[in-house]
């Protein structure tokens, strides 16, 4: 229990100390107009409170990320605690914060206009693309996902099909309607449940002393199953995504870059929405073990139930917090998926409207963008395309990459201490390349199946081009300052 106090005191610690010093380092002015009062068109540039606006931007990016991905990679041991305290503060907090703010400098841009701006016209080109297809994947994935649980929580006659229907119509509106309608209205509800949720179950163990058998003091060791074969490093940060950083985050902000009223909030809203998931990750990181009795017995129940996180979360909730806690889970299995397909879709129309100068104050051009997009979506719901989804941790994780070295370029160019992202776009350059290299053949998510060490000379050699590359362009800059980004 002392190791949960002391890294749930670190995280919070980390939003006042290193928090303020980012927030610093980009310099926000709370005196220079935002996006909402400047472009306000009341769809999507609409001035909301400030508590909306975060537990909206909290949902956007949380979801169920932080519990399952937490469940799954607390079984690498205690290493995990490290990687959910240490990604969040200095890597994720950070992604988070610098891109939204950049969105808010850049009049609401979405993510590929911004690392379009900053690293040029062909990296925009392949951001898009990437970031369409993740989006779309995400869509489809929690339409299919809760519909299914609906389905077996309901009578027979309202089968998957007809939740998948339900799903998706509410996704189109959520997509068409102003953002202070539907989403401004229901996103704060279910984001303080998912808060409640994970407070509830850290009053639990601490009223009631529940031993959290962290296992510090026997080393940072590997306790996963799957042993030498599921290294540490990059199979756990890779499992941990949302819980420390994650790209996906990168493509929610612009939302609500557009509604943030002044920004000497982007700190509580972006860089605090961040860090209550990373307390979110930590409570349920300890949850799990302490639930189980420890790592070897949570390798055990969820090879028991299929690796299926949701049956612990149910589990632990009623047993834990009762009734209440059922509904909670409930809450959380179902609702939180929903409410991450739903912005999914909505910022998906944002981008292609930003990437193809389509206004979208009008109702009729808001259709013309998602049309397709409901079209395309509703196709890979009839796709078996698991293989695909597999890959989704890790896509998402490359994602990072590319916000992490333009936030790195647009630091520099303004002249302010680009090393704050710098230094964690090395760090996910080498994680994510070196995981693709590394993960093995013919297991869940297949890689190239190279050994270890050769994957992390390769995912170092990547690194270090990546850093050239940024350092002969600064050069380059220092020299003719007008000059751009190619």
């Amino acid at each position: 229990m002392t190791s949960f106090i002391i890294a749930l005191v670190v995280l919070i610690a980390g939003y006042f100390i290193y928090g303020a010093l980012v927030e610093k380092v980009f310099a926000s002015d709370k005196n220079r107009k935002t996006p909402a009062t400047t472009m306000s068109d009341g769809i999507d540039y609409v001035a909301m409170p400030t508590w909306k606006v975060f537990l909206i931007q909290f949902l956007n990016i949380a979801g169920v990320g932080p519990i399952f991905g937490a469940i799954m990679g607390i079984m690498y041991g205690p290493a995990a605690f490290l990687w959910i305290v240490l990604g969040t503060i200095f890597a994720g907090a950070v992604h988070d914060y610098i891109s939204g703010m950049i969105s808010v400098r850049m009049g609401g841009k979405s993510l590929p206009e911004i690392v379009g701006t900053e690293l040029g016209k062909k990296i925009k080109l392949v951001m898009g693309v990437f970031t369409c297809v993740l989006l779309i994947m995400v869509i489809a994935v929690f339409v299919r996902t809760p519909a299914n649980l609906l389905a077996t929580l309901t009578p027979e006659y309202l089968d998957a099909t007809f939740w998948a229907v339900c799903i998706f119509i509410y996704y189109i509106l959520a997509t068409l309607l102003p953002v202070d309608k539907l989403i401004g209205n229901l996103y704060p509800v279910f984001g303080f449940a998912l808060l409640f949720m994970a407070v509830g179950i850290m009053g639990y163990m601490i009223v009631n002393g529940v031993n959290i058998p962290d296992g510090f003091a026997d080393g940072l060791s590997n306790r996963h199953p799957g042993g030498e074969e599921a290294p540490i490093f990059p199979m756990m940060c890779i499992s941990i995504a949302c819980g420390a950083i994650s790209g996906f985050h990168a493509t929610q902000s612009p939302m609500m870059a557009r509604c943030l009223k002044n920004e000497k909030y982007g700190r509580p809203v972006f860089y605090g929405a961040m860090v209550s998931e990373g307390i979110v990750a930590l409570i349920w990181a300890a949850a799990a073990i302490a639930f189980t009795g420890g790592y070897d017995k949570l390798a055990g129940y969820m090879a028991a139930n299929g690796q299926d996180a949701g049956i612990l979360v149910h589990e632990v909730c009623v047993k834990w917090l009762g009734t209440f806690g059922g509904i909670l889970a409930i809450l959380g299995v179902i609702a939180a998926p929903i409410t991450t397909g739903d912005t999914a879709m909505r910022s998906l129309r944002l981008i292609i409207a930003d990437s193809i100068g389509i206004s979208q104050q009008k109702f009729l051009k808001r259709i013309v963008v998602t049309l397709p997009i409901v079209a395309l979506s509703y196709l890979l719901l009839n796709i078996n395309f698991d293989v695909l989804w597999r890959y989704f941790a890790w896509c998402n994780q490359t994602l990072s990459i590319f916000t992490l070295w333009a936030s790195t370029v647009y630091l520099a160019r303004h002249g302010k201490a680009y090393v704050i992202t710098m230094i964690p776009a090395m760090f996910m350059t080498m994680l994510c390349v070196t995981f693709i290299c590394y993960a093995p053949l013919g297991t869940y998510i297949a890689g190239l199946g190279l050994p270890l060490f050769v994957s992390q000379i390769i995912g170092f050699v990547a690194m270090a081009v990546c850093t050239t590359s940024f350092y002969v362009w600064k050069k380059t800059l220092q020299s003719s300052p007008e000059v751009l980004v190619p």
